[in-house]
């Protein structure tokens, strides 16, 4: 006789408060896991770059390079390299193990606000103030870009990268979705009655396909991610909302309030599973909210002040938050630590 399958665990959500790391880089302006969640990185405003155990609470190295405050930084998929942008215009090539600048690429008129790797790691996607995404070969020793995307009016606040596209969030209150693979750029503004595909990416110069029509919500555009499974993206602006979009059809599947985002470019994401909708806030909190029935799940207390940032582990119910200088690590009410008994 053949036993049951076990019934799989039903969700749970980060609440625990496990440890407070105060970070001594001044204001922590994001906290990013690395890609199989073991480590993080605190992106300071004293211009270093600092690579964590946050579970134990362990500084592991810290990277100095940046002429001004760092604002976003990413590790390859083999953990060998970081990258990292900041208000010195620059993006900067890391190697993990030696904390040695590889490359410094240059080429931005203003501040980076995000930076992320393409999926081999050979290229590096950065958004700028400066309206323009930037793509950097990590491999050659060229100076500029071997691709710059400039649709945007206004700054980019946000960029996401997955096997074949692009997705980014501007200010302009756009979001842009570019498909490597098609060469075409689909963009849609609030309100309008449809989107625009352009060809863009690649060898492809004209426009195929047709128009994306997506219910972009009003005003700029804080943060921008892929659900896990690719077939959502997440969309967050200053009108303290979220909004949940098909991929490919545009159709808005939920929106999501009750935060406070009206003034700061804040952090939102999917946890692991895809079942919560996850959201820094302005008043201190961070907030869940059940993804398919859109009801708030938690208002989780972190302190006083603006959670500028989170980051959530890619396979485990396991939170990072930052405010001020410090950040915290936050894991589910039934996790155990090594010191705990049982």
């Amino acid at each position: 006789m053949s036993f049951p399958e076990p019934k799989p665990r039903g969700p749970v959500l980060p609440q625990k408060r496990l440890k407070t790391l105060d970070c001594g880089q001044g204001a922590v302006r994001a906290v990013r896991f690395n890609v199989d969640g073991n480590y993080c990185l605190t992106c300071g405003s004293d211009k270093t770059l600092k690579l964590w155990n946050p579970l134990r609470g362990t500084l592991l190295r810290t990277y100095s390079g940046h002429g001004y405050e760092v604002l976003d930084a990413a590790g390859s998929f083999d953990n060998s390299n970081l990258c990292s942008g900041g208000g010195d215009k620059a993006v900067v090539l890391w190697d993990v193990a030696s904390g040695q600048v590889v490359r410094k690429f240059r080429g931005h008129a203003g501040k980076v606000n995000t930076v992320q790797f393409n999926e081999e790691a050979t290229v590096i996607l950065s958004g700028s103030i400066d309206s323009t995404i930037r793509c950097w070969d990590c491999r050659s020793r060229r100076p500029d870009p071997v691709q710059k995307l400039d649709e945007a009016k206004d700054g980019v606040s946000s960029v996401k990268v997955s096997d074949h596209e692009v997705l980014a969030g501007s200010v302009d209150g756009r979001v842009r979705r570019y498909d490597l693979r098609m060469g075409q750029l689909f963009s849609d503004y609030v309100g309008s009655e449809c989107g625009q595909a352009v060809g863009q990416a690649g060898e492809a110069e004209a426009a195929k396909g047709a128009p994306a029509h997506l219910p972009i919500p009003p005003g700029p555009i804080t943060c921008t991610c892929f659900s896990r499974d690719g077939q959502c993206t997440l969309v967050s602006s200053l009108d303290s909302t979220l909004r949940l979009l098909d991929k490919d059809t545009g159709e808005l599947l939920g929106e999501y309030r009750g935060h406070k985002n009206q003034e700061y470019k804040l952090d939102c994401c999917l946890s692991e599973r895809d079942t919560h909708v996850v959201s820094c806030s302005e008043d201190g909190k961070v907030f869940f909210w059940d993804l398919v029935e859109g009801v708030l799940a938690l208002a989780l207390q972190v302190g006083p002040g603006v959670v500028q940032s989170l980051a959530y582990h890619p396979t485990e119910p396991c939170l990072l938050t930052a405010m001020g200088g410090s950040i915290h690590c936050w894991r589910e009410e039934a996790y155990e630590t090594e010191g705990d008994t049982g």
